[in-house]
């Protein structure tokens, strides 16, 4: 078995790659044993790298964006069978409180199962999961894009669509719109409808954010967002935090809604509470999407494909310099880290 481990917080040291970590763990109770195809880096796992989490279970091996197939199931298992090619969400879902028998299992009160922070994650060949954390993936998807489609396109169709209640022909901002979430809101918004501000730094990410579907393109220092966004918006995504936040806010109209769902910098955001009852706006916290929220986006993608936006990938020997180049930023989209093609000896655990 191949996989990377984080030792200790912190980017003062590498992270550890072992070539020959033994064989995989065999599947107990309800979990599977999943051959991975691809993982996907993601923002969060430089939060989780820099020592963001203090409840962070260490040596633990990173990543929450995997696909793969289905290669043994558990005793109790029902949902997969060898075979099944399989997604990562970002953690399980206990199937038993209440907000999981309403079908909201991003808010589900007992998941234990964080990939990444509470166990390990998809820097591996293999990854041992609960299968209440997995969702089917169709096999015409190509496995960076598959990887990588539940963190970017699932959340920001969550985010837009079944927290932030978007509408046709609304104006809606997307902050770090040539990052994953970015690009994946303004495709969905655009599909939807929406008339699309795409903000970004760079003016290098200009046609890049205009080829995706933005109708508008704001490049400005984040304490110029709120002045530079021509008109009122009437939803933002908010995929960077702190910097963005305020200007953010501020582009809103009377009623306007912002759902947040990054937070890059170690900071706290300073909130005038009276501007928000003044103007009566609400501020969302943005979540990952369920499986209800990823049949919805697979339904839009079946009818026209999105472009998965990858900005390149790296083998797993290499995932200590893949963290290196996302944490530099500037990219289109996710970088993928792809392991050497597994043995696949199918069995089942029962």
């Amino acid at each position: 078995m191949e996989r990377v481990r984080l030792l200790a917080t912190g980017w003062d040291r590498d992270l550890a790659y072992e070539e020959d970590a033994g064989p995989p763990p065999a599947p107990e109770a309800d979990q599977v044993l999943v051959a991975i195809e691809a993982c996907g880096v993601c923002h969060r796992d430089l939060l989780d790298r820099g020592g963001r989490f203090p409840f962070l279970n260490l040596p633990v091996t990173p990543g929450h964006e995997a696909v793969g197939r289905v290669v043994a199931v558990g005793p109790s298992a029902t949902t997969w069978k060898v075979g099944d090619r399989v997604a990562t969400m970002h953690r399980d879902a206990c199937g038993q409180c209440p907000r999981c028998l309403e079908g909201e299992t991003s808010f589900c009160t007992g998941a234990a199962w964080v990939l990444g922070i509470l166990a390990d994650g998809g820097y591996a060949s293999h990854l041992r999961v609960p299968e209440s954390a997995l969702y089917a993936m169709p096999e015409d998807l190509p496995a960076g894009a598959a990887a990588t489609l539940h963190c970017t396109f699932g959340t920001a169709y969550r985010d837009l669509v079944t927290l932030g209640h978007l509408s046709r022909g609304e104006r809606v901002l997307v902050t770090g719109a040539n990052g994953g979430v970015g690009a994946a809101g303004v495709q969905i918004a655009a599909r939807l409808g929406a008339h699309v501000v795409a903000y970004v730094r760079d003016p290098a990410h200009e046609a890049f954010v205009r080829g995706l579907g933005a109708r508008e393109v704001v490049v400005a220092p984040p304490e110029e967002l709120h002045r530079r966004v021509p008109g009122e918006i009437d939803l933002a995504l908010d995929t960077v935090g702190v910097a963005t936040f305020n200007g953010a806010l501020r582009t809103l109209r009377l009623g306007g809604r912002m759902v947040i769902v990054g937070n890059i910098e170690d900071a706290r955001a300073q909130l005038n509470l009276g501007y928000v009852i003044t103007k009566g706006l609400s501020i969302i916290g943005g979540s990952g999407a369920t499986r209800r929220d990823m049949a919805a986006l697979l339904a839009l993608h079946a009818d026209a494909p999105f472009a998965a936006s990858i900005h390149g990938s790296f083998p797993l020997s290499r995932a200590d310099e893949a963290q290196r180049v996302v944490r530099a930023g500037g990219l289109h989209g996710r970088v993928i880290l792809e392991p050497r093609m597994p043995a696949l000896i199918l069995r089942r655990g029962r």
